[in-house]
């Protein structure tokens, strides 16, 4: 009698042999609750998959990023299955895993409302009770269409097909340049149809597997990302493994909301961005004015002392800069329209401020031993972001760079490399921000100039540059400028969430497409490798970023207001007054409340808007000399001399505490 067939399979990194028909679920005794799916072969797939001679198994947990993808876009297609059960006339768009949750696109009559999200989520938690299976199958084109018949975005998509991830952001998780396969949910007693939905899967293995989610919100969305198409109502929601785990993140996004720096800036009274000016261009107020002044002043100071020399460029420039620059082959979409002057001449408003850097370098011969010759301008800059993505100060259509562009020869880039990467690192630290990592980003195979080897070099320098910081290095593969490839410094706030902060960026092509020339030692004319380096990315940005960090509890070198004296009576005014003169004396910004409030409603005022100290006075502390001190905490020392309260206030501006 001969031996049942067998297949030889690396089950997670171990050879064994198997029997024929053996499923990757199978072979990793997957209990199909805490391991959902596999990897086989390196490509994520459900547990019913038949293995083959020679693949490679490994486990995909609920709890890892794979498994969370895999669980929310399960969770979407039930969201889908909820929404059709309940509004029959809904047209499915598209619906993908998302960063910490997920969503799926319908075109319904009427918005959503939030008594119609809380029916959707009960109809989604009787179809997870069911335990309906997720049942993949492979279909023809035209067999697609047929079933799809009355989906008119599905129908698009499966027309797109290899071309609709470009087309319509999500898509990829439904159709790929292969196959087209559908996933059916199956009653798992009387194996009826329940429902089915375009998709490349995997998923978990039934619904029952979803153990917590819960509906977010609403929004409108235009169907692949234009307003030319019509607008979609979204549906956004979020699954974690477990109960605990959704329980803590529903927490953190409540912290994230009271640290919103939208919220925050009308709270505080820092900033505004009017309609009657236009949608991600902001003014600042003065107290606003205060914290961005401190920002940039401190930033200037750090950078007379590294070497840098400040240099001015306007906001608009004619199209032939950018035509040189490159900018106009390969940014067009993101810079303002053209202003026509001067009988017809194209002007914009310049995106970016290395053009004008580079005009400045080139405006007089330049030798080896002015180099390295450190440019750096807080430049303003205008992007026309799409209305969609603008985003108070993180994401808007007009901000200020801290721009630094950095002209060296070849032998020198290492070294200002590695210079550069401690300078951006230590001043971001001065400003309370300690927990980083860097991301690499290589050539966009698609999109860039300059030869390859040239590429390379670039890449490498960069890298070694990276590692000798000794941080943890994030490759992000494809993600650099068309011009040079980049490091960006990841950091993150007081609860844990990263932001891109500084990005350096190595450039051989610029200075090429310019001209950019400096004479060598030896009298020959050299090219200079060109460095672009933006320290907060914008100062917009960095503002919001630190607003969010602190929640608004700026330390008091930042604080736009570092003192309010707050007297018990009004005939304690004028003393505190006096103490008023002597900070300012000092360069604090101290302020003394006056008004007719009570003495409690001042503490209270004082403390809404988090200001870091207090000083109570009365006539006990005033037959003392002295002042009673209330600290930002709530916490209090009273009786302390003026001197005293005086140096210990200056201490803490002037150690950025």
């Amino acid at each position: 009698m001969s031996a049942a067939p067998e297949l030889h399979i690396t089950l997670a990194g171990t050879p064994r042999a198997v029997a024929a028909t053996t499923t990757a679920g199978q072979a990793l005794e997957a209990d199909g609750k805490t391991v959902i799916a596999a990897l086989v072969n390196g490509e994520p797939r459900d547990l019913v998959w038949e293995l083959s001679d020679g693949d490679t198994v490994e486990p995909i947990a609920i709890d890892s990023e794979q498994g969370r993808a895999i669980l929310r876009h399960s969770t979407a297609h039930v969201l889908a299955q909820a929404v059709q059960e309940l509004f029959p006339e809904a047209k499915l768009g598209i619906g993908p895993p998302v960063e910490n949750g997920f969503y799926y696109d319908f075109d319904v009559a009427e918005p959503f409302t939030p008594a119609d999200l809380k029916g959707i989520e009960k109809k989604m938690q009787q179809i997870i009770k069911q335990g309906q299976r997720f049942d993949r199958r492979a279909v023809s084109d035209d067999d697609a269409r047929a079933e799809l018949a009355t989906e008119p975005y599905k129908l698009e998509l499966i027309g797109l097909k290899g071309g609709a991830a470009e087309a319509a952001e999500g898509a990829s998780a439904e159709v790929g340049a292969g196959e087209l396969t559908i996933y059916d949910n199956v009653h798992p007693r009387t194996g009826e149809l329940c429902w089915k939905d375009l998709c490349r899967g995997p998923h978990v293995p039934t619904t029952k597997v979803i153990p917590a989610f819960k509906l977010m919100r609403t929004a409108a969305a235009y169907w692949r990302g234009k307003e030319t198409n019509p607008q979609l109502q979204r549906i956004y929601g979020t699954a974690w493994e477990n109960k605990d785990a959704l329980k803590a993140y529903l927490t953190f996004l409540e912290e994230a909301e009271k640290r919103d720096h939208r919220k925050l800036g009308s709270e505080l009274d820092l900033f505004s961005i009017p309609d009657e000016i236009g949608s991600g261009l902001a003014v600042f107020h003065p107290k606003g004015g205060v914290i961005r002044r401190v920002m940039e002043d401190y930033s200037r100071k750090r950078h007379e002392e590294g070497g840098y020399e400040f240099v001015y460029s306007p906001h608009a420039t004619k199209s032939t800069l950018f035509e040189k620059s490159g900018h106009l082959d390969w940014y067009a979409e993101g810079m303002y329209p053209p202003m026509q002057l001067d009988g017809g001449q194209d002007y914009y408003l310049k995106p970016m401020n290395c053009p004008m850097h580079n005009l400045i370098f080139d405006a007089r011969g330049r030798s080896y031993r002015e180099l390295p010759l450190r440019l750096f301008e807080f430049g303003t800059v205008y992007r026309y972001e799409k209305s969609g993505v603008v985003h108070g100060l993180t994401r808007a259509r007009g901000f200020t760079q801290d721009d630094a562009h950095i002209y060296c020869t070849k032998e020198q880039m290492a070294g200002e490399l590695d210079s550069l990467l401690t300078f951006v690192l230590d001043l971001l630290r001065d400003y309370g921000l300690d927990d980083f990592y860097l991301e690499l980003s290589t050539k966009d195979p698609e999109k860039y100039i300059g030869e390859d080897h040239v590429w390379e070099e670039a890449t490498a320098i960069l890298r070694e540059a990276a590692e000798k910081q000794g941080l943890n290095l994030v490759m992000d593969p494809g993600g650099a400028a068309f011009y040079g490839p980049k490091i960006s410094v990841q950091a993150k706030d007081a609860i844990g969430r990263t932001w891109q902060m500084s990005t350096i960026q190595v450039d051989f092509n610029l200075p090429e497409r310019f001209d950019l020339e400096y004479t060598a030692a030896d009298g020959s004319r050299q090219r200079p490798v060109m460095i672009h380096r933006a320290l907060f990315g914008s100062i917009e940005r960095f503002f919001a970023v630190l607003l969010e960090h602190y929640a608004g509890a700026f330390p008091a070198w930042l604080a736009p207001v570092q003192v309010v004296g707050i007297p018990i009576a009004d005939e304690h005014v004028p003393y505190l007054q006096e103490i008023r003169a002597k900070l300012r004396a000092e360069g604090i910004r101290v302020e003394v409340d006056a008004s007719d409030d009570r003495m409690q409603k001042k503490i209270r005022n004082a403390q809404k808007q988090k200001v870091p100290f207090m000083l109570l006075a009365g006539d006990d502390d005033i037959s003392k000399d002295a002042v009673s001190f209330r600290y930002r905490d709530g916490s209090q020392n009273n009786g302390v001399p003026i001197d005293e309260a005086v140096a210990e206030i200056v201490t803490a501006v002037r150690e950025r505490r």
